[in-house]
């Protein structure tokens, strides 16, 4: 068999595996894209068959838009603080069970009971967002009964005939949400970043503490330089995320589909499920996606655009 023979041979071989996922991948994923894109010009209602072109008018509505433009805003918070306070809890959990402890004989090592640490952090992971929200709709609950209300009347730093309303206060359900989010993701990421960590060659860490490094001088500058490819990845992730927050925002606030109180937890995508379920207004709802989609692209490659860096060899 000729060279040329053997190299259709294996083209067509390829391109018979490829063709079933592509068609696939074209059909249920970038067909739908298309669409909502077309429809994002229409005043298509979700139900009636018929459509009018409307051209700019859903994206012009969209900046005029009030309570949409506070979903934007609540979002861009959530883009700001989750990715940076999920990261750093988790990398200094990762150090602490990898190189935190004393070092001894056997070397440098994480602190006593790493292995079960580890354990306990990642247990959230394992929870579902659905049952998240039940359980922090208990601990937050409005009443004596709510598990922080009970604790904080137990300390005398909340009045037990009344307690705080955490998730219908304007001022601080955003941030009773972020504080679920952030409890969620922590574990996932010091696996992460434990999985990256023990790949680092322990003498580095040895090194450093020899030449007079402390536990600071050792995460700052041998542990997250090491780690930096994983950072950025978890950053893109968790930015994602935090442009999504849909099932916490509709299960655990007040409202259709949650965003209570007074639009005080609205994020985007409550927003569009409320205008393409409740109110008819499809074709708006997915001008709504395509500017999220466009937000989540552009926070992607921004995001690995300004934490590039070379990688570092070892």
């Amino acid at each position: 068999m000729s060279q040329v023979a053997r190299s259709k041979g294996r083209i067509g071989f390829i391109a018979g595996f490829l063709v079933l996922p592509l068609a696939l991948y074209l059909t249920f994923v970038i067909w739908p894209y298309v669409q909502t894109f077309g429809y994002s010009f229409t005043n298509w209602s979700g139900q009636s068959p018929t459509f009018d072109f409307v051209g700019l008018e859903n994206y012009q509505a969209l900046m005029e838009d009030e309570v949409f433009r506070g979903a934007l805003w609540h979002n861009l918070l959530l883009l700001v603080f989750v990715p940076v306070i999920t990261i750093l809890l988790a990398l200094f959990f990762a150090f602490m069970v990898n190189a935190g402890g004393r070092s001894g004989a056997g070397g440098v090592r994480g602190v006593r009971g790493s292995a079960f640490y580890k354990i306990v952090y990642f247990f959230p992971q394992v929870l579902s967002l659905a049952i998240l929200a039940v359980l922090f709709g208990a601990v937050y609950r409005s009443d004596a009964g709510g598990l922080l209300n009970g604790f904080l009347a137990k300390l005398g730093l909340v009045d037990p005939v009344h307690p705080v309303e955490w998730l219908n206060q304007p001022d601080l359900v955003l941030w009773c949400l972020l504080l679920v989010v952030v409890w969620h993701g922590v574990g996932f990421y010091l696996v992460l970043f434990s999985a990256a960590m023990q790949s680092v060659p322990k003498d580095i860490y040895e090194a450093a503490l020899l030449d007079g490094a402390g536990r600071a001088q050792t995460f700052l500058r041998v542990t997250l330089p090491l780690l930096w490819d994983s950072v950025q990845t978890s950053a893109v992730y968790l930015g994602i995320a935090a442009m999504d927050m849909f099932v916490l925002v509709s299960t655990m606030t007040s409202g259709q589909f949650g965003g209570g109180p007074d639009h005080h937890s609205e994020v985007m995508a409550t927003v569009l499920m409320r205008n393409f379920l409740y109110f008819g207004k499809s074709g708006y709802a997915c001008a709504m996606g395509v500017v999220m989609l466009l937000l989540t692209m552009i926070l992607s490659i921004v995001t690995l655009r300004a934490t590039r860096r070379e990688r570092i060899e070892f």
